[in-house]
């Protein structure tokens, strides 16, 4: 019984976090929103910045690397391990999850039910607006992700996918990168 007890009130504690990011999330300033984000367990390297009205789940198992930016209305699913490399460029409205239901379990809302892997994507990677990456993918070094495109399975490195679900169409000819986003505008 104190188990479930202890179990319940750690789920609403996180809800609490969760909902203040929210919140938080509507200041329009990314230097505010990145100290309350990292106080919350999120790990953002140097130069990175998180966007307007980004959501998580679970913010502490989310690490994203240096001069990345994660544009507006992004959401980032930290029921597992999700790691974003360096200079990564994620769009608006992109959703990363890495947890789903499996809808073949015998009990749907059970921890059976339930389908977690980690998501990575590697350095130099462009994922474009409302993009869907799912649970266990892995996303190489300079991909391309093109925008409304699902991605269930890995993209290799320099890949270029877009679709539904994402297919490869295409190389980047550059593969010696080694570009800086740059600063992230200051009110978004």
């Amino acid at each position: 019984m104190a188990q479930k007890v202890e179990k319940r009130a750690g789920s609403i504690i996180l809800e609490l976090v969760v909902y203040i990011l929210h919140l938080v999330g509507q200041i329009p300033s990314h230097h505010i929103r990145r100290f309350f984000y990292r106080g919350a367990g999120m790990k953002i390297g140097k130069g990175s910045a998180v966007h307007m009205g980004a959501k998580f789940f679970e913010p502490f198992r989310i690490r994203i690397g240096d001069d990345s930016i994660i544009g507006e209305g992004a959401f980032l699913d930290g029921r597992a391990n999700l790691f974003i490399g360096n200079h990564v460029d994620i769009a608006s409205e992109v959703m990363i999850y890495n947890s789903e239901h499996n809808v073949h379990a015998e009990h749907f809302a059970s921890e059976e039910g339930i389908i977690t892997a980690s998501v990575t994507i590697g350095d130099y990677v462009f994922i474009g607006p409302r993009a869907i990456i799912l649970p266990g993918v892995s996303i190489g070094k300079g991909a391309v992700i093109g925008a409304g495109a699902v991605v269930t399975k890995d993209v290799g490195a320099y890949e270029i996918v877009g679709g539904v679900p994402a297919r490869p169409i295409g190389e980047r000819k550059q593969k010696d990168l080694h570009y800086i986003l740059g600063r992230a505008r200051w009110f978004r």
